[in-house]
This record gives C-alpha cells, sequence and structure tokens, in this order.
C-alpha cells in the first residue's frame, strides 16, 4: 500500500499533542491531597554531617565567609540557628568550641554560623549601617545566608534562632533589634545592649559601652531597638542574657543593661516572675513567664569572667529556644553517661587518660565528648579521638574504630597537654550535648 501524506488538520492535531506532552514533562506535577511529598535532592545542598563553606549565598557587602553544617537526619522544614563567633575568631572556631552540631545531630536543626573577614575579626555592632534593618554591613550578609537556607532546605522561617558569644553576642543583640521579623529568639553571651556600641568616627570600639558607663532608661534602649526598623509592630524576639559578674572586657553593668532593654522591647516588667539558682553560683531570672521560654531570661555567673561559655550551656540555649523536643533518634540523656579521669603530672606537662562508659540502654553510634580545660592547659597530642581546638572548650571525637558503645560498654581515651601550673583534670564532660556523670 502507498503511505497517504497525512492532512494539513491531522498535523495541527499531533503537533499540540506534542507541545502538550512536553510542557507535562518539564512541569513538576502538582501534589495531590493526602499524598506523602515526593523525595527530590536539593539543588545546592551541602555534604550532611560536615562542616561546609558556602559561596554565592546572595548580597553581602561586608565580604563574609558562610559556613553551614546539616546533619544527617535533618528533619523536614528545620529549625535554623545561626552561631556568631567572638572578636578574633572564625566561624569554624564557633563550630569547634561549642556543641551546636552535636545537638544539631540529635534534633535535627541546620546551624549557620558567619565568619568575619576584616582584620579585626570582630562582627560590625557599631556603624549606622549595621544598625538598622537593611542598613548595609554584616547584617545584610547574614541575613541573604539565612534566604540562601530557608531557600536550599525549605527551613521554618518561623523558628530560626541566633546565638553569640562576646562579639557575636553583640550581633545576636543588633541581629533582633534589625530583623525582629526574621528571628523568634537569641542568647547572647558575654554582649551589649542593641545601640551600645554605636559609633560614628568609624571605630569598631566604644569604650564607655565595653566600660559598663552607658546606662539608659528602659523606654531609650527600647526605643532604639525599634528605631531600627520603624513601623514595624509584629511580634519581637525573645531573649536570653548571660553575664560573668567579674567580666573585665564587657563589664557587668551591661547586662542589666540588656534586660532593661529586652524587657521594655517585650512590653514586660523588669520585676522578675521567678528567681532560682539552676547551678552552683549562677542566679536566674524570667521576666514575663515562668516557664522555660519567658520572654526575657538573664543568667547571671558570680565570679566568673568575661570567656565564661561552657559546654553544657548550649543545651539551656535549645531549651530556651524549644528546641530540645522533637528531632533523630534519641541518645544518651544526662546521667546515661559516666566519664573517668586520672591524670599524671610532672613541671610543665600531663598526660589525661579518660574512661566514657555509656551508662544507657541504647548503643551510641558516633561521639563527641566535649570538656574545657582548665586555664593554661594546651593539648599537644592524643589517642582515641580527635581533640579540637588545642585549648579553651576541647571536642573529642570518636575514632573510626571505637564510634560504638554499647550500653554498659566504654572505650579508653586520652591526650598530652601542656599546663601552666594547674594540672588538674576537666572538670565536666558532655557526650553528644548532654551531660555526663562523674567518676
Amino acid at each position: 500500500m502507498t503511505r497517504r501524506p497525512p492532512r494539513p488538520a491531522l498535523l495541527a492535531l499531533v503537533a499540540a499533542l506534542l507541545s502538550l506532552l512536553t510542557a507535562t514533562a518539564l512541569t513538576a506535577p502538582a501534589a495531590v491531597a493526602g499524598e506523602p511529598a515526593r523525595d527530590t535532592t536539593r539543588v545546592g545542598a551541602v555534604p550532611a554531617a560536615a562542616l561546609t563553606e558556602v559561596t554565592n549565598f546572595g548580597t553581602n557587602p561586608s565580604d563574609l565567609r558562610m559556613y553551614l553544617y546539616v546533619p544527617e537526619s535533618v528533619t523536614p522544614k528545620p529549625a535554623v540557628v545561626v552561631a556568631v563567633h567572638w572578636c578574633t575568631g572564625s566561624g569554624p572556631d564557633m563550630y569547634n568550641g561549642t556543641e551546636y552540631d552535636t545537638l544539631a545531630d540529635r534534633y535535627g536543626f541546620i546551624v549557620l554560623y558567619p565568619s568575619v573577614t576584616r582584620s579585626s575579626k570582630c562582627f560590625d555592632v557599631s556603624s549606622p549601617q549595621a544598625l538598622r534593618r537593611g542598613g548595609g554591613s554584616d547584617p545584610v550578609g547574614i541575613k541573604s545566608m539565612i534566604d540562601w537556607v530557608t531557600r536550599t532546605y525549605d527551613a521554618d522561617t518561623g523558628r530560626v534562632f541566633a546565638t553569640g558569644v562576646s562579639s557575636g553576642a553583640m550581633m545576636t543583640n543588633v541581629l533582633l533589634g534589625d530583623y525582629p521579623d526574621v528571628f523568634a529568639a537569641g542568647a547572647a553571651f558575654s554582649g551589649v545592649p542593641f545601640g551600645c556600641f554605636a559609633t560614628t568616627d568609624g571605630s569598631e570600639w566604644n569604650s564607655a559601652c565595653s566600660g559598663g558607663t552607658i546606662t539608659r532608661t528602659p523606654k531609650e534602649w527600647g526605643d532604639l531597638v525599634r528605631g531600627a526598623y520603624p513601623g514595624y509592630t509584629g511580634p519581637r524576639p525573645r531573649m536570653q542574657i548571660w553575664h560573668g559578674t567579674q567580666d573585665d572586657v564587657l563589664r557587668y553593668p551591661n547586662f542589666g543593661e540588656q534586660v532593661k532593654q529586652w524587657t521594655n522591647v517585650q512590653g514586660v516588667s523588669q520585676t522578675p516572675t521567678t528567681t532560682d539558682t539552676p547551678q552552683s553560683g549562677w542566679i536566674r531570672t524570667r521576666y514575663g513567664g515562668t516557664g522555660d521560654r519567658a520572654p526575657v531570661e538573664a543568667v547571671s555567673l558570680q565570679g566568673v569572667g568575661h570567656n565564661l561559655y561552657a559546654q553544657g550551656m548550649a543545651s539551656r540555649v535549645l531549651t530556651f529556644f524549644g528546641l530540645d523536643s522533637s528531632g533523630p533518634a534519641p541518645q544518651p540523656q544526662p546521667g546515661a553517661c559516666r566519664v573517668k579521669v586520672s591524670v599524671n603530672a610532672w613541671n610543665t606537662g600531663l598526660t589525661a587518660s579518660v574512661t566514657l562508659t555509656n551508662t544507657g540502654t541504647t548503643t551510641v553510634d558516633g561521639w563527641k565528648l566535649g570538656f574545657t580545660l582548665p586555664a593554661g592547659q594546651t593539648v599537644t597530642g592524643g589517642w582515641g579521638a580527635t581533640y579540637t581546638p588545642s585549648s579553651g572548650s576541647v571536642t573529642a571525637t570518636n575514632a573510626p574504630y571505637n564510634g560504638k558503645i554499647a550500653p554498659g560498654a566504654s572505650v579508653s581515651i586520652g591526650y598530652q597537654a601542656n599546663h601552666g601550673g594547674n594540672s588538674a583534670a576537666p572538670a565536666a564532660f558532655t557526650l553528644n550535648g548532654t551531660a555526663c556523670a562523674a567518676g
């Protein structure tokens, strides 16, 4: 048979059908009510369970660097914790010096570590640009980082939090003032109120503020915050404030000034609703509420200096944020681990032998043991684990051969260290962010 040429009308119909099929193939199907979400690969997602630098994340007027930690068991619509480093530090230093990554492994949130590139390695908390929403400098770059994370991981925009130490604590105050619609809460360790460090001469340092000599009324402090985003009438972030009474860098009066500021911003009384002592030497006051998520919570540490952050405090931050009640499979709870340490010291050195026992009922699969070295001690080597950093708040991460600890089982690790006269063992340990019993 001879094939007849197709008619023009038939050709038009075939072309229309092909066009429709092509459009359908290139368009993602709409979700149907009641169907589970489809598992798709996130474009641009970083490797899991590793600190990773992200570049080209958006507007970045002060050339910040962005580091991200995403746990393997990241939850759907995860929360985001912005962890901001101290002067002379960096994003990787904040990662190594705190336990937010191990807590992220447990609860499934994402941790974002901004990092300064200017020579001082201090965040800009003083320029007019930094102290207004969208004004420029570091806050704008950090906001771009948050936007990148929420786009890439479909993060929960109602659960974005900030925490920082020293310069990072000051930036926490600034971020909550500039972007009250972005952050749900903040936790500031050894910081100053929003606007206290303000300068107009280009200087990064305000001696009057650091010396604790700037005092204002609660309304004056509150007006500084409200002035960063004029016309905003929505809810304000909750604030947790930590300060040592012997802080000689950002002096202790800044603690009370922050309380005045954030109680005014929250519209609650400066008279505490509760006062307690969660730990020896600590006085905790709560304002506007009595529970773990009061509008303002303040913790004063008697006799403690500027470098007050210690292992275990991040868990209290998460309780205030409300992030410690959901996530991946449970890890050992406080008291489900025990650590015994023996020290052999000589003139300027020591070795410490550490036995870690799982006293819980589930196997530990991957561990990080956190502890704070006494002042003057520096780790020079070790066995059974990787130790970072070499001083201060140290994290010992399991070796490939001893990452699993069955219930009732133990692992033995140890380290060598130099010391300047204090050869004592660390006073406390945490396993994957939770406290261990001693002995």
